[in-house]
């Protein structure tokens, strides 16, 4: 069986104010191109098809026209919802869909049941698991004490009842605890949202969404293929790809991936502004960080005639490094609220919270994190 693995389109997602349209209805024939070439059984998209939960309408006709492609070519296409999709909005005519091999998974009802694909090897079962919050899983399971995300997928996942003496595929959309993120997720601080890997043991291929670096989880059964455009700066530096996975027969499985070029590719220049004014330019997405101690008059307008997409203009010098407090460096190392709040509280009143009042912070925050979820 194999599978070309996509996730985290984010389509009318815009990067520093700069609409990526344009760029993302490329990416998307690249893929096309990449579905022409590699002929697979099934494409896969693992969640967070738009940016917001209700899209532009370019983003929605964009989507259009890649589904109606990729139907053309007489796939089966597996569509999850991510936390950035409206899952009603998503699954809308999803059972007039199935017919065309259009397969969706939009809100959670409590029970999965498997699509069932056959190759020359026998059958293949592929469970749909859109984003999960705890707040969305306890409706379903009031005997069972759901706190946590962790709580929420397993309990999801064991009430799939799969038979793992079969090929088994999982499509989610979840924090894999250990998986490398980047500055344009949006994760809730301190590690609210983590999922153990050991919550998708069994499964033959875990194909995942959320994380936008296309990377394994502590096995090649666990992927992330990423997204296939950059959407921050913190991804300069990443290769992004489509992944193609192929499962043999029981336990054996091969993965691979495509590489995918943009357009505009998004770079990170530093240097004193006379060496990057006076630099051969570019019409990439470039976040230009300054070295000056002076800072520059209108150096953003002067730069652009450069490099007409500066997104980001930002100093590195003395003062800035100054500036550079040891509370940044404290939140970035990954303090949960609670915690964060437990500082600010010792700092006003110059004394600890008790233990009640601690569990009562962190019960607070857990609701809070849910509700505006």
């Amino acid at each position: 069986m194999k599978m070309l693995h996509i996730s985290d389109l984010h389509l009318g997602k815009k990067v520093c104010d700069f609409p990526m349209l344009d760029l993302q209805d490329n990416i998307l024939r690249q893929i096309l191109a990449a579905v022409d070439s590699e002929s697979p059984d099934c494409v896969i998209i693992a969640g967070d098809i738009y940016d917001k939960s209700s899209p532009p309408t370019q983003a929605v006709t964009m989507f259009d026209n890649f589904l109606t492609d990729l139907v053309s070519r007489n796939v089966h296409i597996f569509i999850i919802s991510g936390n950035h999709d409206s899952p009603e909005r998503l699954s809308f005519g999803a059972h007039i869909m199935e017919a065309c091999n259009v397969h969706i998974s939009g809100a959670y009802k409590g029970i999965i049941s498997p699509v069932t694909l056959t190759d020359h090897l026998g059958e293949v079962d592929f469970y749909m698991l859109p984003f999960l919050r705890p707040s969305t899983v306890r409706p379903f399971f009031k005997d069972i004490e759901i706190k946590s995300y962790n709580d929420a997928v397993n309990t999801a996942i064991d009430a799939m009842h799969a038979d793992f003496s079969r090929r088994c595929v999982i499509i989610s959309h979840q924090f894999v605890t250990g998986a490398v993120t980047s500055d344009s997720e949006e994760l809730t601080v301190g590690g609210l949202e983590n999922v153990d890997a050991a919550a998708y043991d069994g499964f033959d291929y875990a194909a995942l969404g959320h994380i936008h670096k296309p990377q394994n989880v502590g096995s090649v059964n666990i992927r992330y293929s990423g997204t296939p455009l950059k959407y921050s700066f913190s991804e300069a530096n990443q290769q992004k790809s489509v992944t193609i996975a192929e499962l043999g027969e029981k336990g054996d499985l091969k993965v691979s991936e495509i590489p995918l070029v943009p357009e505009l590719d998004m770079r990170e220049i530093k240097g004193c502004f006379e060496d990057i004014y006076s630099g051969e330019g570019c019409n990439d997405l470039v976040h230009i960080t300054l070295t000056d101690e002076q800072d520059i008059s209108d150096a953003i307008r002067k730069l652009r005639k450069v490099y007409p997409n500066v997104l980001r203009l930002d100093y590195d010098n003395k003062r800035t490094q100054m500036n550079t407090g040891l509370a940044a460096l404290e939140v970035k190392e990954g303090k949960t609220p609670a915690e964060l709040f437990s500082e600010f509280y010792f700092q006003r009143n110059n004394a600890h919270m008790s233990e009640v009042q601690l569990e009562f912070v962190k019960e607070l925050i857990n609701n809070i994190w849910e509700e505006q979820s």
